[in-house]
């Protein structure tokens, strides 16, 4: 005679096989029961003239406001390596952009190369001119630039015009 060390084994296993068939065939059961239940069949929620109203207007931005929004996209992609060649003054930022208006003729096929060439570095540039940077337009915004309607700082005395010093006392 042997004793069976663990008898709940098998009184936990019969469980879970029945807790399994019911968490799986219940709801297996049921959707397979709503598919052979025929229901009654509506293609909308909207009924008549409302429904024609609808259709007007998703025709109405489908055919006007889709094509003018895609087109603006389309365009704004299409100058992303023209603002990042004047952002880094890559010396053949015109250039780039020449390419990025051809591209755009040309139904972006020629985009890839204006991207690629908008982030390297021109090597015979830096050879012939010694920089690899455009410095024709001047120093980059906000070096050496004071904006508009500040008053700079003065911090020595000797910066201070003579007319707007104040007259020393006892002189």
């Amino acid at each position: 005679m042997t004793l069976n060390r663990y008898p709940c084994r098998e009184r936990h296993a019969a469980h879970g096989l029945r807790h399994l068939l019911a968490r799986v065939a219940l709801p297996g059961g049921v959707a397979v029961l709503a598919l052979l239940l025929p229901a009654a069949a509506q293609a909308s929620m909207f009924h008549g003239e409302t429904l024609d109203m609808i259709a007007d207007y998703i025709s109405w931005v489908v055919l006007v406001l889709v094509p003018v929004v895609g087109i603006a996209v389309f365009w704004l992609v299409h100058i992303l390596p023209e603002k990042v060649a004047e952002k880094k003054r890559h010396p053949q930022a015109k250039a780039i952009q020449v390419l990025c208006l051809l591209s755009l003729f040309f139904g972006g096929m020629l985009w890839p190369i204006a991207w690629l060439w908008a982030y390297t570095k021109p090597v015979m540039h830096k050879l012939a001119y010694g920089t690899d940077v455009d410095d024709s337009h001047g120093p980059p915004l906000g070096v050496g630039e004071e904006p508009d309607g500040t008053i700079p700082v003065l911090t020595t005395e000797a910066e201070v015009p003579a007319a707007t010093r104040p007259a020393k006392q006892g002189a």
